[in-house]
């Protein structure tokens, strides 16, 4: 426990990943290379060759849901009071709630790419 730090990854200044620490030079200073030891790299899922598959489709149909389907809805509040009402919610209530929807389908979207992505 005393030397945690021993298989951390160093960084060197400048340099190549063959020849790390070298300078070319030009006097300029260049991005740090970081030399790992154990030559491991960083697991990056290959992109996918299939193309548009349904987390595609997913995508287009909760953008269509939050871009034109909330806000036509929020349009015809006023006509649809009865219906509201029917509900338990008064016209401020609906129009409070409505935007919500697009809020938290484009976040649950958004957290389930990025899960998706990592692995």
């Amino acid at each position: 426990m005393a030397d945690e730090g021993a298989d951390a990854p160093t960084v060197e200044p400048g340099g190549t990943p063959g020849n790390p620490g070298a300078d070319d030079g030009s006097g300029r200073e260049e991005e740090p290379y970081i030399h790992d030891p154990e030559g491991v790299r960083p697991h990056q899922a290959p992109p996918s060759e299939s193309g548009f598959d349904w987390r595609g489709w997913l995508l287009v149909g909760v953008i269509l849901v939050c871009f034109l389907v909330v806000p036509a809805a929020i349009l015809y509040l006023p006509q649809a009071r009865g219906f509201i009402e029917s509900l338990g919610l008064t016209l401020r209530d609906a129009y409070l709630v409505l935007p919500l929807i697009p809020a938290f389908l484009l976040g649950a979207v958004a957290v389930w790419a990025a899960v998706k992505s990592r692995t």
